[in-house]
Parts: C-alpha cells; sequence; structure tokens
C-alpha cells in the first residue's frame, strides 16, 4: 500500500550539490523527509551531506548513487511525493572535453527520470533545473560597453532582461544537453500530461557554494580573495550577468511544487535580474573591499559559448510563482564571503 503523501519523502537528486543541499536543508526544516540523492562525484560536495545528516538526522536519507543506476532511482521515484532533478554535469569545459558523458549524464539521466516518473501510479511531480544557456551567446544582441560593464543598446532588454520569448539557441555540448532535457521535460508535461515545469537558472551563489573555475564563479572569485590567490578572467572581465542568492532560488524552487497544477509545462527564467547585475570587474572589486586587499586579476581568451551580457527578466516567475524581490547582489555576496571566511577558519582549527 502506498504510504500517503504526507507521509512519503521529497526526492532531490544531485541533492548534496551546492543549490540541492541548500533546498533539501529548508525542506527539512520545514517538516519533510528528504532523499538526497547523489553520486558525490564533485569533490567536496560529501561536506554538504555531512553537514546535512547532521542537521536533519532524522530527515534526511542519503543515496548514493549514480543517475545511470536504474533501479535504484526508480526506488527513490517511487517511494517520493515530488522529484527536484538538480543532478547535472554542470561545466563548460567539461561537456567540451567529453560530449558523451556530459550527454548521458544531462539528456539521458533527464530521459530515464521522466520514463520512471510516466510509469509511475500517482503523478508526482517535477521541477527541472535548466539553464541560460539554452539561449546561446547572443550574438545578435547589440552591446555597448560602459563603465558598469557591457549592455543592451535596445533600452528595453536593457531595463528588463532577456525573457522566455527569446528563441532557444544551443551552443556547446553543455548547452545541448541541458537544453534538450529541458524542451524533453516540457513535452513530457505536454504529451503525458506529467506535472512539470522548469527553471532556467541565471548564477546562482551563496552558502556551501565551492566553486571553481569552472562552475560557482562566484564562490570561485571569493576564495581565490581570501587565500590572496590570483582570479583568472576569461575575456575582458566586462561581461554581465545577474546573480541571484541561493535562498531567493530554493524559494523559487518550493513555490514552483506547491504549485504545479497552476504552472505544469511552463518554463521560467530565474534570476536576479536587472537590479542583480553586475559584470565580473565590479563584483571583484566589491569582494576587494570586504577582504580587505586588492585581487590580482589575469587574462585569458574568451571561452566558447560565453555571454558578454545575461540578465533574466524575472518577471514571469515572480509573478507566476509569488516571489519577493531577490536579495541585493552586494549583500549577499557580503554574507557569501562571511560564511566561506568562517568556514576557511573551521578548516584551518581542524587541520590544527
Amino acid at each position: 500500500m502506498t504510504a500517503p503523501d504526507s507521509d512519503r519523502p521529497v526526492l532531490i537528486t544531485g541533492g548534496a550539490g551546492f543549490i540541492g543541499a541548500n533546498l533539501a536543508d529548508r525542506l527539512a526544516a520545514e517538516g519533510h523527509r528528504v532523499i538526497v540523492y547523489d553520486s558525490l562525484a564533485r569533490p567536496g560536495v560529501e561536506d554538504n551531506l555531512f553537514w546535512l545528516t547532521r542537521r536533519h538526522p532524522e530527515a534526511v536519507q542519503p543515496v548514493i548513487a549514480a543517475l545511470a543506476d536504474r533501479p535504484m532511482l526508480r526506488d527513490c521515484v517511487n517511494a517520493s511525493k515530488a522529484v527536484f532533478h538538480l543532478a547535472a554535469q554542470v561545466a563548460v569545459t567539461t561537456s567540451l572535453d567529453d560530449p558523451r558523458q556530459d550527454f548521458e549524464v544531462n539528456l539521458l539521466g533527464t530521459v530515464d527520470l521522466l520514463e520512471l516518473l510516466r510509469a509511475h501510479a500517482d503523478d508526482v511531480p517535477l521541477v527541472f533545473a535548466s539553464t541560460n544557456k539554452v539561449y546561446g551567446d547572443l550574438a545578435d544582441v547589440d552591446l555597448e560597453l560602459t563603465k558598469e560593464g557591457y549592455r543592451p543598446v535596445d533600452s528595453s532588454l536593457a531595463s528588463a532582461g532577456v525573457d522566455e520569448r527569446r528563441p532557444l539557441d544551443f551552443h556547446t555540448p553543455y548547452g545541448c544537453s541541458k537544453g534538450a532535457a529541458d524542451q524533453y521535460v516540457l513535452d513530457y508535461a505536454r504529451s503525458f500530461a506529467l506535472p512539470a515545469a522548469v527553471l532556467r537558472m541565471s548564477c546562482i551563489y551563496g552558502p556551501l557554494q565551492r566553486g571553481t573555475e569552472d562552475q560557482g564563479w562566484v564562490a570561485h572569485f571569493a576564495l581565490r580573495a581570501l587565500a590572496g590567490d590570483p582570479i583568472m578572467l576569461y575575456g575582458d572581465g566586462h561581461q554581465v550577468r545577474d546573480i541571484l542568492e541561493v535562498s531567493d532560488a530554493v524559494a523559487a524552487y518550493i513555490a514552483a511544487w506547491q504549485r504545479i497544477d497552476r504552472i505544469s509545462g511552463r518554463a521560467f527564467n530565474l534570476g536576479g535580474g536587472p537590479d542583480n547585475a553586475v559584470s565580473l570587474r565590479r563584483l571583484i572589486a566589491h569582494i576587494e573591499a570586504l577582504v580587505g586587499h586588492p585581487v590580482p586579476v589575469r587574462e585569458a581568451e574568451w571561452r566558447a559559448g560565453d555571454q558578454r551580457y545575461f540578465v533574466a527578466d524575472a518577471l514571469a516567475a515572480r509573478t507566476a510563482l509569488g516571489l519577493p524581490a531577490p536579495t541585493g547582489w552586494r549583500q549577499g555576496v557580503a554574507n557569501l564571503v562571511h560564511w566561506l571566511a568562517a568556514a576557511r577558519e573551521t578548516l584551518r582549527e581542524e587541520a590544527a
């Protein structure tokens, strides 16, 4: 006999990752049981899992497995009342090195999950983590270089950002795999009435982020600055992104689940919007002020598929999901630097 929905756990694939762990923490704090499904392939995520199980020993159930472990994934899907699909290969550079592995994780893994949900006796809702990379490099957008970074010449685009009407344009194997998975999720909602929605994320940052040069650049910049190490900029550093604090992203995921009956089959851009748009160089200057010393900067060639400008118009998401205004980027980055500094100090104490 299937347990009532209220007694069943929520499944988070990639649940030990940065966003997944923050989402698991929020759900467990709100009284939900959570299956944290993760292969622990990304360095550092085992620390997130340890943190979660220590904070919520009764609520968090770790499952160490890959998406390719179909029997294990089936068991977890069948036990769950909702699925947040965050597991992915997340680096453009890695996708260029190994396109097949990127395809298998991001696209085949998503289709396998969709098939398990389609075969489920109940309508288990799915919220999928997509990316702004589905819109390509936006090379057709005319830009001007200002003191605050690149800005669209079109004033309406500059004031609002990129909305969901923007044509999809997949670049790099990562963009193809995530973009195709994005479209499969939307089509399963359309073709099979699967309750599912897509969140196309801009740059998310915050506590538990263990950024590297390839992914999680806000935390990566902060970590380099705290260590006194140089930061490598690919391109001129004037590229602009809208950054979103992870607690605001988590609120959007939970709201999407709660309102899945009204939003199923839709994709939403999820980012900080124009008020949280910042160039890489402006962010470094802010971090320098927070850490109290200059940070050396080096430059390298632009990377494949890099957008000189991307700012999400998140009005549709805020309206449909009932979201408040996001955390301001200056305060959010200050909070992240404080968390990273405290984490570094804890590691030093443990080593001593």
